[in-house]
């Protein structure tokens, strides 16, 4: 059973926002790294954006940067990715991850197999 669970994803036009949220049961997050990847069809899986939970240190994916915001809220267990000026090419299942090995430092562009909690993902459609 994932410990992780993604909500908030949907069809959206180009142009508009989303606010995706990940909830963490049976592990608390204050003490982790939390990451958004997405994976499009045929595509790898890539790193999105990325928070440390003790430092508030966050990082974004090039393709992102200026439109996409993570943040988190300690008291809900939650992390949000707000995501603005969404394009066509952001369409994907974006997914959730957690590890509590990176406080001190992890790999950029982030890299899926340092994380150790995920999600089972949320569809991400923009489409006019």
């Amino acid at each position: 059973q994932s410990q992780l669970v993604e909500s908030g994803g949907g069809l959206v036009r180009p142009g508009g926002s989303l606010r995706l949220s990940c909830t963490a049961s049976e592990l608390t997050l204050d003490r982790h790294v939390v990451a958004w990847f997405r994976q499009a069809p045929g595509k790898e899986r890539e790193g999105v954006s990325s928070i440390n939970l003790v430092s508030l240190f966050t990082t974004y994916a090039e393709s992102v940067k200026d439109r996409f915001t993570i943040s988190r809220d300690n008291a809900k267990n939650t992390v949000y990715l707000q995501m603005d000026s969404l394009r066509p090419e952001d369409t994907a299942v974006y997914y959730c991850a957690a590890s509590s090995l990176l406080l001190y430092g992890g790999s950029y562009p982030l890299r899926s197999d340092e994380y150790q909690y995920w999600g089972q993902g949320t569809q991400v459609t923009v489409s006019s």
